[in-house]
């Protein structure tokens, strides 16, 4: 609401401006739905189970950083794998 802008144009300003923020803090989000099936309703499950914790969980941070380590040995095992 601090960047409120009145009319149709000040509407698309708003817009443009939530889409940048939203694809500049979840891009790495969004290209996993992208791998996994992006209209796959078991892994947007998934997943929000995985951020609920994350962000409610008294170990967060812990989870988060277990997360990304599994991510990035995923990562590495299926492109040793392509190679």
């Amino acid at each position: 609401m601090s960047h409120w802008r009145d009319g149709s144009g000040g509407a698309f300003l708003m817009g443009w401006r939530h889409g940048l923020f939203c694809l500049g803090c979840c891009w790495a989000l969004m290209l996993v739905l992208f791998v996994v099936g992006v209209m796959n309703l078991a892994w947007v499950g998934v997943l929000t189970l995985f951020i609920l914790a994350e962000k409610l969980g008294p170990a967060g941070a812990r989870l988060s950083r277990a997360g990304g380590a599994i991510l990035l040995v995923l990562g590495v095992v299926l492109l040793a794998g392509w190679a």
